[in-house]
């Protein structure tokens, strides 16, 4: 165990080691959205619905969400260098696999692994940060890994795009072996060995919220499946969403009550800040996940695009947000996050009713660019503030928890937009075509340009979906709100010197 910090040593540099972390965090987000344009080509390459083919989203995004707490605790035991190398390799080597499978039910136990791999490494990327950056510097350093963040969820759908065009689907999986083993070298050789910190695990924490997380995941995605009825003998649909919610409820007395270590410190939350940013960035993740199946659907299905074609609807998004990123990151550490976040959150949820709007089989392309255009402003603002302002009034020694509890946030609120995008597209469907009511509305939009006489209610299927993610993100916007002016912005007064977690 290292005894001194490097931090501290004369001469330090923290920027190489951020840059090395940054680019495994920027792969494992990648594979968060990068299935979203393959949609199409997965069903009909493995004969898959639309349901089955978003459990390989879900399943990964699962897998990544219910270990999160105890890795981030994890990585302040034996070091954040080592879990991150350990994760790295376990996401690269299930990344292959999942390339090799040749069944949508073997593709979903590899994502499984994946995510688990995804969970090692997240986060010890926000708690390094945390660690070597000192608190006034801290924003630009979390800018970058907002940017990271930002831009990976928006390159995904481009790169998946190119790679199934020019390779096939299974390559989207491929390309993350290089990428992987590139990404172990640069974190063994620049990321310091930090000091460690002695934990003890709650092991019924973890149990709750692993089983709570899943009977609310599989009894939201799968309800449209079972026609919101009984599952097998007394189970029903209902009764595993109430069992989900029932045990989140007792996961949280626990934390409460558990006077050893709790999974999550509730004392993290007496910051206002850290709780309000929470609050928002669960309801990011929902709509980053969420808005992207509707959208390369329809491009595919209805307006004939190949999956390039596609996700390069994205590109003035991922343009324009990775172009406000430095900007926005030398903003968050001078201005207030409830003007900076708040900018972003608004500007989401009005580009995706926008974009809800002109999604039809007649729309010019500018029409759907301009919407997207409008996403990238979003995004550009949204990703840093949110992370600077979750942790920066939190101790350094707080620092894996802090970092375990917002990135779980943050994927629970993509397993829920996963499984929830999955219901309401399966439900606008059976709407808008009552005509395929007798097979199944899923496999739709699979095989290709679907008859013209299917286009319109299967456009406007697609564009009623993407109002969810924009109501969801309204309840974001208002906790950006809600920021309190954090404390290197204030004077100087005896309530600050008071403030502890």
């Amino acid at each position: 165990m290292p005894s001194a910090n490097p931090v501290d040593e004369p001469g330090f540099r923290p920027w190489p080691a951020l840059w090395a972390l940054c680019l495994g965090f920027f792969m494992i987000l990648v594979d968060s959205t990068i299935v979203s344009v393959a949609t199409p080509a997965i069903m009909t390459g493995l004969d898959a619905g639309v349901n089955e083919v978003i459990w390989v989203t879900s399943a990964y995004l699962l897998a990544y969400a219910v270990p999160l707490l105890i890795t981030g605790r994890l990585g302040d035991r034996v070091g954040p260098k080592n879990l991150y190398l350990a994760g790295l390799t376990v996401f690269t080597l299930a990344s292959v696999w999942c390339g090799f499978t040749g069944t949508i039910e073997q593709l979903i136990v590899a994502r499984v692994f994946q995510g688990f791999g995804a969970s090692m490494m997240t986060p010890q990327t926000m708690a390094v940060i945390t660690r070597i950056f000192p608190a006034n510097n801290r924003g630009q350093a979390m800018g970058l890994w907002g940017a990271t963040a930002g831009v990976a969820t928006l390159v995904g759908p481009i790169l998946g795009g190119v790679l199934v065009d020019a390779l096939g689907w299974e390559w989207i999986f491929f390309i993350n072996a290089p990428v992987g083993v590139l990404g172990f070298v640069l974190a063994w050789r620049l990321v310091p060995e930090l000091p460690r910190h002695e934990h003890r695990f709650d092991l019924i924490g973890v149990a709750l919220s692993a089983v709570g997380m899943f009977c609310l995941v599989f009894g939201i995605q799968e309800g449209q499946s079972y026609d919101w009825g009984t599952i097998a003998g007394p189970l029903s649909v209902w009764s595993l969403i109430a069992t989900g919610l029932v045990l989140f409820a007792a996961f949280v007395i626990w934390q409460a009550r558990n006077r050893n270590e709790p999974l999550v410190p509730l004392s993290l939350f007496r910051d206002r800040n850290f709780s309000l940013a929470n609050v928002a960035i669960t309801t990011v993740g929902f709509a980053i996940t969420a808005m992207a199946f509707p959208l390369m659907l329809y491009a595919q299905s209805v307006r004939g695009m190949s999956p390039t074609e596609a996700a390069l609807l994205l590109v003035p998004m991922a343009v324009i947000s990775g172009g406000l990123a430095p900007f926005v990151g030398r903003l968050v550490d001078r201005v207030h996050p409830r003007y900076v976040a708040g900018v972003g959150l608004l500007c989401f949820p009005i580009s995706l009713v926008w974009l809800s709007w002109v999604m039809t089989p007649s729309s010019a392309v500018w029409e759907l660019l301009l919407p997207i255009a409008l996403l990238g402003v979003a995004n550009g603002f949204m990703w840093s503030p949110l992370s600077t302002t979750a942790n920066r009034n939190l101790p350094l020694h707080r620092a894996g928890a802090g970092a375990g509890v917002y990135n779980t946030t943050r994927q629970v609120g993509a397993v829920l937009g996963s499984a929830g995008i999955a219901v309401l597209m399966e439900s606008r469907l059976a709407a808008e075509l009552p005509a395929l009511s007798g097979t199944s509305p899923g496999r739709a939009g699979a095989g290709g340009v679907l008859p013209a006489s299917l286009q319109d209610g299967f456009a406007a299927a697609m564009g009623q979906s993407l109002l969810l993610p924009a109501a969801v993100l309204v309840v974001g916007w208002v906790a950006a709100l809600c920021f309190a002016r954090p404390h290197h912005l204030r004077r100087p007064s005896p309530e600050d010197a008071a403030v502890s977690v």
